[in-house]
């Protein structure tokens, strides 16, 4: 490919530990790029970044252009770089033809040639651009309106790869593939330290929690966790609060005893009875105030003043006068708090723990504790890569992790 089309681009940081040089090599040799080192000044201390530039060539302009693209989220820039190109919405709803798709790293735009960054950092949304405000911030799909200026293209893109630190982290063992046989002890330790940090930083603490939470019994730890400051919001669905508030009412998840396990004489029907008669008061919190609801997570979070959000499906019973039936206006409850999250925890559950990961930023620490390793496969194939997967029963691992945070 001598007489091939080729740009000049720059990447600093990291970029031997971090692995991003040689990410880069790999994805333009695949696509059938080649790549020539211009230039490449090595960080001497743990403290010093590293300077490239490469010249990548493609065997037209089109080709180039994808070659550009996939090194692009490895934080290259051109050397010579261009503004932004903007094209106004058709309509509402619509990002015009060829709008850049976001991912969850931190991303800056130019604009009048300079640097903005973009507000809301979260994958698969579209850039507004207001150039008299000199601001830029993601959108999603339904939330665009005709005539607005969009990001288009990849010109005037800067993407900030998450570089893994010179030092060694107690977090780095439990970046291997997910795996059954890590240390309980240790891995409680480290979220423990996580949840600290987020909570001393004033960051806001994310539980996802799915009904199996209150199936083994562990609503009562989770409990703990709320009261103690580890959770500044809750995300779910109406099953973890239905279970939660039969459990409260009638001593049974889903008909089955807490206490002993086993099936109760007619428990089919407490589930329906717990949502009629929260539905009954208007809201969970005037079941509380009413003296209905006197114990449970969902007690606990009224009584704290902890919000939640509670997405439904099409699959809910009732559902619960909390619960959220429009999926875009739950997203949208969901998206704010993300926003300021430092810290996640995800608690067996597959659905609400993916929507939560599409709105995270990259920064964002995030612990997925599932008995099925699966799950965390997927939350990793659908973008959340920087989720810490960790095996094991959900009752057990929230026990262990109140008691070492000393709740």
């Amino acid at each position: 490919m001598p007489h091939g089309s080729y740009e000049d681009i720059r990447i600093e940081g990291h970029l031997i530990d971090s692995g991003i040089m040689s990410a880069i090599m790999d994805d333009v040799v695949s696509l059938g790029g080649e790549f020539e080192t211009l230039s490449f000044e090595v960080g001497r201390t743990n403290e010093d970044v590293s300077e490239a530039v490469l010249r990548v060539r493609g065997r037209d302009e089109g080709h180039l252009d994808a070659l550009l693209t996939a090194v692009q989220e490895h934080g290259a820039v051109p050397v010579d770089p261009s503004d932004v190109d903007l094209v106004e919405a058709p309509a509402d709803g619509v990002f015009p033809d060829g709008f850049y798709s976001t991912t969850n790293l931190d991303t800056a735009v130019r604009v009048s040639g300079r640097w903005i960054p973009v507000e809301g950092t979260e994958m698969d949304l579209g850039v507004r651009v207001d150039r008299e405000a000199g601001r830029a911030w993601t959108v999603p799909m339904a939330d665009v309106r005709a005539g607005e200026p969009f990001v288009v293209g990849h010109a005037g893109l800067r993407v900030r790869p998450q570089e893994r630190p010179r030092e060694k982290q107690a977090f780095e063992f439990m970046t291997s593939a997910v795996s059954s046989e890590k240390p309980k002890a240790q891995v409680v330790k480290i979220v423990a330290e996580i949840m600290r940090n987020s909570r001393d930083a004033g960051q806001e603490i994310i539980a996802v929690a799915g009904p199996a939470v209150v199936h083994t019994g562990a609503g009562d730890e989770l409990s703990r966790l709320v009261r103690a400051g580890y959770v500044s919001v809750l995300f779910g669905g109406n099953a973890v609060a239905v279970h939660d508030i039969e459990s409260a009412l009638y001593g049974t998840s889903l008909g089955v005893s807490l206490t002993d396990g086993t099936p109760v004489v007619g428990g089919h029907e407490h589930h329906l009875r717990a949502i009629n008669r929260i539905r009954r008061h208007g809201s969970i919190a005037a079941a509380v105030e009413a003296g209905t609801l006197t114990t449970g997570l969902m007690h606990t979070l009224v009584t704290t003043g902890t919000p939640y959000v509670l997405a439904g499906s099409v699959r809910d019973d009732g559902p619960l006068p909390d619960v959220i039936t429009d999926v875009m206006d739950a997203q949208r409850a969901m998206r704010t708090y993300c926003q300021r999250a430092g810290a996640c925890l995800m608690l067996s559950t597959m659905l609400h723990s993916i929507a939560t990961g599409n709105m995270l930023p990259a920064a964002t620490q995030t612990v997925c504790v599932d008995i099925n390793p699966a799950v965390v496969t997927k939350l990793a194939d659908r973008g959340s890569w920087q989720t810490i997967g960790i095996v094991t029963d959900v009752g057990l691992f929230l026990e262990q992790l109140a008691n070492e945070l000393g709740c």
